[in-house]
């Protein structure tokens, strides 16, 4: 289990902007138990450190969660490369999760990687928050032999669908 979450540690781009490192939470069985433990470590910091933290603590039933920050574009009435919250996680196979998934990240909210008609400014800088993504997504799949990957956003929409259309990918090429 923290061999691969490592691999994904290893592939994420960590902001170079941050002024807080990342968080490792721990829980057993599902995530409405309290953390069984929660340590910040520095900015800069490898994944070794981060694994190592969690790995007594780590068993079947248990998630690993690593609340970070990575660069993207984001419009505060003008347009800055920002730290913005990702988590990355790991789920062991008896842990209580309604995705059934081994590995997650959770890139944030979707207007992050979708055009803002309504905003100033170029759309190149959600093209390039959109290519940060899909650039890690291609990493990962590289890295690992993936059964099954899925872009989900909180709105509960496909979110891959979306964001074709929304950069007008043709449906049969777009992320998935």
């Amino acid at each position: 289990m923290l061999r691969h979450f490592a691999k994904l540690l290893e592939l994420f781009p960590f902001s170079k902007l941050a002024k807080r490192g990342p968080i490792v939470r721990v829980y057993a069985i599902e995530h409405a138990e309290p953390p069984l433990v929660e340590k910040e470590f520095p900015s800069g910091v490898g994944p070794n450190p981060m694994v190592e933290a969690a790995r007594e603590f780590t068993h079947d039933d248990c998630a690993v969660e690593v609340a970070a920050f990575w660069d993207l574009w984001q419009y505060d009435g003008e347009w800055k490369l920002t730290p913005t919250a990702v988590t990355l996680a790991c789920f062991g196979p008896s842990f209580d999760n309604d995705a059934s998934d081994h590995l997650r990240v959770e890139f944030g909210l979707d207007a992050s990687f979708l055009p803002q008609p309504h905003l100033e400014g170029p759309a190149r800088m959600v093209q390039s928050n959109v290519r940060s993504m899909l650039h890690l997504v291609n990493e990962i799949d590289r890295a690992f032999e993936l059964e099954n990957r899925q872009l989900w956003s909180e709105s509960g929409v496909n979110f891959a669908e979306v964001l074709a259309s929304a950069v007008r990918v043709p449906s049969g090429n777009g992320p998935s």
